[in-house]
Parts: structure tokens; C-alpha cells; sequence
């Protein structure tokens, strides 16, 4: 007689703890970089152009920068990974035809959550259809042992700054040739086809990228009518992310974080199976490379007045400072979870971790109601720093709300929604008494 099988999602007895923290921490930071995105115009590498580049506004874009940039989405992506290697492990237990099935099933759904997430709930800056999409290319390399996913990482990340090499230099030319022309303009002398084209061309760039006051008012006064048409008005900005922006930035930066994260998965890094030696070790290595790159850009920016030479400039070393940042940050997380430093702190960020999903969608809906019109219409209306008690304030209410729903419910109620679509069966939700 052949044993039945049951095939059911993960339960708590078979989480691991350090990866829930850290799911939590990322969760929570990810807020504190998307929330230029949610209420200001342009403003989130270039804070010039709206909420003020100045006093704290400047110093929070600093402090940002210098600690923050890059490195939770980068967390995140390196747990997406890690909980690729988790899921078709069970393939041992359920087999693998089985677990194929479930987890491009699991993907697809993410892929029309991200979608939902982009079109109808209005954030552009989502990272849910990127992962599903992703996660579809990473599922190929997880066999690899550590060193070649490292080496993968290495590899794509570098395609990734040459491509980047490649965008300053054009620009630069344009620039260049742009300032020569203006030059001939301003001596008196007449401008031939070629000169007129660089000149039209730069300004294309200008306009993109630094828009005027007029431009900006026209934008805020867009996102302050109704949910409709903030629909329309978003329509191209979000074909845009989740197709040229996708490509162009987001695979790469994604899939080589998620190789790191399956290395770091299966050399105990992220299961906080190291010595304190090694994490104390791997924190002073990546912040001493983070910070002085980051620190390089950064200062660079201000001295150039976040020109947009100096901007694209900046994007020469920023896999390699944003990199070594996260790195430490996964070695100071680790450290604060092996010290069992404020355990009341790290049950909740295990549980925001664990109800990352929810979380997630959650600080868009808090936000946009907060920001757009159909809600509080505060876009635009808030200086840098201010969007940073919205961030604040929203992270308090998730900490505390996350430990008391999953005292009485099993799962966040999108990850028991998700879990419900991806095995195509309903999940128990609530919790029973002897749990």
C-alpha cells in the first residue's frame, strides 16, 4: 500500500528564525528608501529636484546613501534566493516533478501580485513581478555549489556596471558635444545640423532629468485628483518599470543577489551557523569597502551639485560599495541575533518577517493613501526628512501588529492567500488552541 502524501506549506516548527529577522529588517528598510518614490517628484537620487537638498533634507539623503542604499532590497533578494533552495529541498520529500510544479505555480501568481500591486494599487516601484520573473531564471542555478554562485554573482554584477560604464560615457559625449556647439553659439558663429542636434539632445537629457518647477507642480497636481485618473497618469510610468527599467536594472541587480543569497545559504551565513569571529570579520571587511566607496560617491554628488555627469557617475561603483554594505549588514543582524540582544525587538521583526509579504503591500496602501489624491493627497507637500515620520510611524504599527495577528492566525493574510493559490488548496488560517 503506498503512503499518502500530503503536500502543505511550511509550518513554524521548520522556520528558520535568523532568516525571519533579517526578512523583517529588510521588510522595514525597504520602506525607508521607497518613500521618496511614494512622496516626492524625481527626488530619490536626485534630491535637487524636489524636497529640499539642504540642511536635514540633505542629511538625510546622506545618511541614506552612505548606509542604506542598495542593501535591503539586497537583503531581500538574497532571502528570495535562499528560500529557493528551501522550497525545492522538499523535493525529497514530496518529489521533485511535484515541487517543480509548485514553485513556478508559486512565481506565476507573484508575477500577477506584482502586476495588481503596479497597475491597481499605483506603486511603480514595486519588486514583486521582478522576483517572479527572476526567480524563474535563479531556480536553474541552485545546484551550484557556494564558490560558482559567488562567482555567478560576480559575473553579473559586473555586466551590470559595464552596462552602466557604457550609459556615462554616452552621456558624457552628448554632454561634450553639446557644450561645444553652445560654445560656437555664444562666440557668434552659425551652428551646423550636427551642433543643433547635440544641443536638442542634452536638453532631452536636462528636461528627463532635472524638470522644472512648472514640471514638478504638474506632476503633484496629477497624483492630487482621483483614483482614476492617477490610473491613466500612471499608466506609462508603470509600462516603463516593469518593462525598460526591468530589464535594464532590475534583472541583473536581482538575479546576482539572489545567487549570493543561495551562497550564503549554504555556507550557514544566513542561518547564523558562523563563529562570531567570521561575522565580526565579514562586517569590518564590507563596511570598510561600503563605506569608503559610498562615502567617495557621496561626496562627490555635493561637490558637483548632484550633476547629472556626477549622478551617472556615481553608478561606476555602486554594485561594489552597495554590496559590501549588505554584506555587513548581514553580519551586524547575525551578531544581534547569536547575542540574543532584545529578544521582545527580534520576535517582532521575525514576525514582520514572516508576514513579509502583507507587510509589504501594506506600506503601499498606507502610503498612497497618505500621498495621492483618493487619500490624504500629501504628495509633493512634505520636505525630505518629514517623509521620514510617515516611515517611522508606519514601522511602530507593523512591529506591534505583526506579533499579535500571528498570536491567533497562522499566516499574514496574503501569504495564507498566496500559499491557498500556489497548492491550489484552502490553507488553514486561524490557529488552534493547543499551537
Amino acid at each position: 500500500m503506498v503512503k499518502e502524501i500530503t503536500i502543505s506549506p511550511t509550518v513554524k516548527a521548520d522556520r528558520i528564525n535568523s532568516m525571519d529577522i533579517i526578512r523583517g529588517v529588510s521588510v522595514c528598510g525597504i520602506l525607508l528608501m521607497n518613500i521618496t518614490g511614494f512622496g516626492l517628484y524625481k527626488a530619490y537620487d536626485d534630491p535637487t529636484n524636489n524636497g529640499g537638498a539642504t540642511g536635514w533634507d540633505l542629511n538625510v539623503w546622506w545618511i541614506n546613501s552612505m548606509f542604506f542604499e542598495g542593501t535591503m532590497r539586497g537583503m531581500f533578494s538574497m532571502l528570495f534566493g535562499a528560500g529557493i533552495l528551501l522550497f525545492t529541498n522538499r523535493s525529497t520529500q514530496i518529489g521533485s516533478s511535484t515541487v517543480i510544479d509548485l514553485f513556478f505555480r508559486r512565481l506565476m501568481w507573484m508575477v500577477l501580485f506584482g502586476i495588481i500591486h503596479c497597475y491597481i494599487l499605483l506603486w511603480d516601484g514595486e519588486i514583486l513581478y521582478c522576483y517572479g520573473i527572476v526567480g524563474m531564471f535563479a531556480f536553474s542555478f541552485r545546484r551550484l555549489h557556494a564558490k560558482q554562485l559567488i562567482i555567478g554573482t560576480t559575473i553579473f554584477l559586473s555586466l551590470a556596471t559595464l552596462w552602466n560604464v557604457k550609459d556615462y560615457f554616452h552621456n558624457k559625449e552628448i554632454y561634450e558635444a553639446a557644450a561645444a556647439a553652445d560654445k560656437e553659439k555664444k562666440s557668434g558663429d552659425n551652428l551646423d545640423k550636427s551642433e543643433t542636434e547635440a544641443i536638442a539632445k542634452w536638453e532631452e537629457v536636462v528636461n528627463e532629468r532635472k524638470p522644472t518647477p512648472e514640471k514638478i507642480q504638474e506632476e503633484i497636481s496629477a497624483m492630487h485628483k482621483g483614483y482614476f485618473s492617477i490610473v491613466k497618469h500612471k499608466e506609462p510610468i508603470n509600462q516603463f518599470a516593469q518593462t525598460v527599467f526591468f530589464y535594464r536594472i532590475g534583472f541583473l541587480d536581482t538575479l546576482a543577489m539572489m545567487l549570493l543569497g543561495m551562497a550564503f545559504f549554504k555556507l550557514g551565513i544566513l542561518k547564523a551557523e558562523k563563529s562570531n569571529r567570521f561575522y565580526w570579520l565579514m562586517a569590518l571587511i564590507g563596511y570598510t569597502i561600503g563605506l569608503t566607496v559610498n562615502y567617495y560617491e557621496t561626496n562627490m554628488l555635493i561637490s558637483n551639485q548632484f550633476s547629472i555627469l556626477s549622478i551617472d557617475q556615481s553608478y561606476l561603483t555602486y554594485n561594489l560599495g552597495r554590496v559590501a554594505n549588505t554584506c555587513g549588514h548581514v553580519a551586524i543582524i547575525m551578531l544581534f541575533i547569536k547575542a540574543a540582544l532584545l529578544p521582545f525587538l527580534q520576535r517582532a521583526f521575525a514576525s514582520v518577517g514572516q508576514m513579509a509579504f502583507t507587510n509589504y503591500i501594506m506600506q503601499s496602501l498606507i502610503c498612497n493613501f497618505i500621498f495621492l489624491g483618493y487619500g490624504l493627497a500629501m504628495y509633493g507637500k512634505l520636505q525630505r526628512h518629514e517623509l521620514y515620520y510617515v516611515v517611522f510611524g508606519v514601522w511602530i504599527f507593523q512591529l506591534i501588529i505583526s506579533p499579535i495577528w500571528l498570536k491567533y492566525f497562522r499566516f499574514g493574510p496574503l501569504e495564507w492567500m498566496w500559499r491557498s493559490l500556489t497548492y491550489w488548496e484552502k490553507q488553514p488560517f486561524k490557529k488552534l488552541e493547543t499551537e
